[in-house]
């Protein structure tokens, strides 16, 4: 991940959040992996204060917006109001992984290999999957896998269910990816779309304040054109064409 990768994603995923045309995100690697993680050497140039020696209050005051930025660079998958699918095969490791984490479903081939890298490179993951990925696989296993930084595969990240899948090969991952996609684009875009917002709000709140958002939220939607469409659909035994609206 070299300076684009950082700085291009939050555009890019607000506009796919904002064109009603798009439904579903199927984000995947071009190339030999999903992702093998931050271009260290890449990065020098955006991250200078890393390097300096002196490392005084001004330094790391100048750094601290820079890492906010690289955070927003994977939070904007999961603030995307689209449900984003990571189809994933070879290397998925440190910020690959935390791509990962921020997506809502993950399919993985089975030569996937995933890290959460940090630990061995000498620093903390600081931009989402120290925080995400215990909500997946669970405290015990998250912590395991930080302070380990080791590899493991496709069979142990199905085994702790940080990815629902697992396919033969990569072309089969994608095709799996794009079927999901298309499942989930036959639905009402508005309710997938609330539904995605509530899971959401749903994770960092009580169920009591989780119930009275999902009320709100579902007050704010219905009466709508896909709950007409679905009904006048079930009446005439055909499948609803559903339009967000």
């Amino acid at each position: 991940m070299n300076p684009p990768a950082w700085s291009e994603p939050p555009a890019i995923f607000a506009d796919l959040s904002a064109d009603p045309e798009i439904r579903v995100v199927v984000l995947a690697g071009k190339g030999a992996c999903f992702s093998a993680g931050i271009d260290l050497m890449g990065m020098t140039s955006e991250l200078s204060e890393l390097m300096d020696e002196q490392q005084k209050g001004g330094v790391k005051w100048r750094f601290l917006p820079k890492l906010h930025k690289l955070q927003k660079a994977v939070s904007c998958i999961e603030d995307c109001r689209k449900p984003v699918i990571a189809a994933i095969h070879g290397h998925c490791v440190g910020a690959g992984l935390d791509m990962a984490t921020a997506c809502d479903i993950r399919l993985c081939a089975e030569d996937a290999v995933f890290s959460l890298r940090e630990a061995a490179v000498g620093f903390v993951a600081d931009v989402g999957v120290l925080q995400r990925i215990p909500r997946i696989v669970g405290q015990g296993v998250a912590r395991e896998l930080a302070f380990t930084a080791k590899d493991f595969d496709a069979a142990r990240a199905r085994e702790i269910l940080l990815v629902n899948a697992v396919y033969p090969t990569a072309d089969d991952v994608f095709k799996a990816a794009e079927k999901m996609a298309e499942e989930i684009a036959a639905n009402s875009p508005l309710a997938v779309q609330a539904s995605k917002d509530v899971l959401n709000f749903s994770m960092d709140n009580s169920v009591a304040d989780s119930l009275k958002y999902v009320a709100a939220v579902s007050s704010n939607i219905i009466p709508s054109d896909d709950l007409m469409e679905a009904m006048t659909a079930f009446m005439e035994k055909r499948k609803p064409k559903f339009t967000g609206k």
